[in-house]
C-alpha cells in the first residue's frame, strides 16, 4: 500500500529530477560548442551585407566568449532555464492538488458511480474509487445497524407490556381475593414471579443496547483460572438446567491459566451457555477445554437445529437475532455474540462457530498464560 500511495510522487520528482540533471549537465556542454563554433565560423557574408554590423557581433561575440563572460553569462541563461522549469514544476503541482480535491469531493458524491482521472494517475484513481466503495459499504452498514437497532428498540418496548401486564393482572387478583386458595395463591405468585424475570430480561437487553452503542470495552487484565471459572459460571445456571432438564458436562484435563479480564470473559462463556441451552435439543451439553500449542480452545456444542451456513456469516453481526420471533424464549437482543467477539478478539484470540446435522459449535480460541 505504501508504494502504490507513493508512486505518483516518485515518478513526478523523478521526472523533475530528471530535466535539471539533463539542462545542468547538456546545457554547459552545447553553450561551450556554440561558443567554440562562433569563434570559428567566418561571417563573411555579414562582413559583405555590412561591415560595422559585423565588427559588432564579433565584439559581441569576444566579450561574451572571453574570459569570466562566458561563465557568467552561462550562469544567467542557466538560471533563466532553471526558473523556468521550476515554475512548470509549482504549475504541476498546483494542478495535481487541484485534480486530488475535485476527485475527493467526488468521492461523497452519490450521484458518481466512479472517480475517471487523467493518464498517468492510474493508481490514484484505483486507491480513490476503492475507498469510494469502501465507503458507501460502511455508510450502508452503519444504516442496518442503525435500524436493527431502532427496530429491536421498538420491538422490546412492545414486548415490555405483555409480561408487565400479565404481572398487574395476577397480582391485583391476589389482592383483592382474599380468600383464595393456597395451592392457587402459590400458582398466581409463581406465573407473576416467572413474568417479572422475563420483565427484567427484557429490561437488561434495552440496557446492553444503550451500554453496546456507548462504551467502548476496556479489560482489566489478571491471572485468570479458566476452568475453576468454567465451574463458576455452569454452577450459576444451575437453576436454569435444573428448570430445563438439562446439564453441562466439562471436560478438561488440567489446570488453565490466562492473561485476561475475568468479568469479560465470563460474560462471553455465559452467553455462549445461555444460547446452548436455549436452543439445545438434547439435554446434555458439553463444554470441551483443550491445549494446542499456546493457545486453549473451548468448544461449547449442543444438539439442535441446523443453522444454515448464511445465518452463521452474520451470526456475530450486531443486532443480528438468529431466531427473528419475538415472542420466543430464545429470542435476544442480538448483540451478545456481537460483544463476546470484540472481547475475545481484544484477548488477542478469535471465535467462530459452526453447524451440521448433529451438533452446533462455538469455538473460542486464547492465548495461555501458562499452563500446570
Amino acid at each position: 500500500m505504501k508504494s502504490r500511495k507513493d508512486n505518483l510522487t516518485k515518478k513526478f520528482f523523478t521526472k523533475f529530477l530528471i530535466k535539471m540533471c539533463i539542462w545542468t549537465i547538456a546545457f554547459p556542454i552545447v553553450f561551450l560548442i556554440f561558443g567554440y563554433i562562433v569563434d570559428r565560423l567566418n561571417f563573411q557574408w555579414l562582413y559583405d551585407y555590412s561591415p560595422k554590423i559585423y565588427h559588432n557581433a564579433i565584439n559581441l561575440f569576444d566579450s561574451i566568449f572571453t574570459g569570466h563572460n562566458i561563465i557568467i553569462f552561462g550562469l544567467i541563461i542557466w538560471f533563466v532555464g532553471f526558473i523556468v522549469m521550476l515554475y512548470k514544476l509549482i504549475k504541476t503541482i498546483f494542478y495535481y492538488v487541484s485534480l486530488i480535491l475535485n476527485a475527493s469531493e467526488n468521492l461523497l458524491n452519490k450521484d458518481i458511480e466512479y472517480i475517471e482521472l487523467p493518464s498517468g494517475f492510474e493508481d490514484l484513481q484505483k486507491k480513490m474509487n476503492h475507498l469510494k466503495r469502501e465507503s458507501e459499504k460502511n455508510e450502508r452498514l452503519a444504516r442496518e445497524s442503525e435500524q436493527k437497532k431502532n427496530d429491536l428498540i421498538v420491538y422490546l418496548a412492545h414486548d415490555l407490556k405483555t409480561p408487565l401486564t400479565s404481572m398487574i393482572g395476577y397480582l391485583s387478583l391476589l389482592d383483592e381475593i382474599k380468600d383464595m386458595s393456597k395451592k392457587q395463591r402459590e400458582k398466581y405468585i409463581s406465573i407473576a414471579l416467572n413474568k417479572s424475570y422475563r420483565l427484567e430480561d427484557l429490561i437488561n437487553e434495552l440496557f446492553d443496547i444503550a451500554r453496546f452503542n456507548s462504551e467502548t470495552i476496556v479489560l482489566e487484565k489478571e491471572e485468570v483460572n479458566l476452568t475453576l471459572m468454567l465451574e463458576q459460571i455452569i454452577d450459576d445456571f444451575y437453576p436454569i438446567l435444573t428448570e430445563n432438564n438439562k446439564e453441562i458436562k466439562l471436560n478438561y484435563n488440567d489446570k488453565i491459566l490466562i492473561n485476561g479480564d475475568s468479568d469479560k470473559l465470563a460474560r462471553v462463556f455465559s452467553n455462549l451457555i445461555k444460547n446452548a441451552i436455549s436452543y439445545s435439543s438434547d439435554n446434555l451439553i458439553t463444554i470441551d477445554v483443550e491445549t494446542f500449542n499456546d493457545f486453549v480452545t473451548i468448544t461449547t456444542s449442543n444438539k439442535g437445529k441446523k443453522i444454515s451456513e448464511e445465518k452463521l456469516n452474520k451470526i456475530f453481526e450486531k443486532f443480528y437475532r438468529l431466531d427473528s420471533s419475538r415472542t420466543s424464549k430464545t429470542g435476544g437482543s442480538g448483540i451478545g455474540l456481537s460483544i463476546a467477539k470484540e472481547i475475545v478478539e481484544l484477548h488477542g484470540g478469535n471465535i467462530k462457530a459452526t453447524s451440521d446435522d448433529n451438533f452446533t459449535k462455538f469455538i473460542v480460541n486464547l492465548p495461555i498464560k501458562n499452563n500446570k
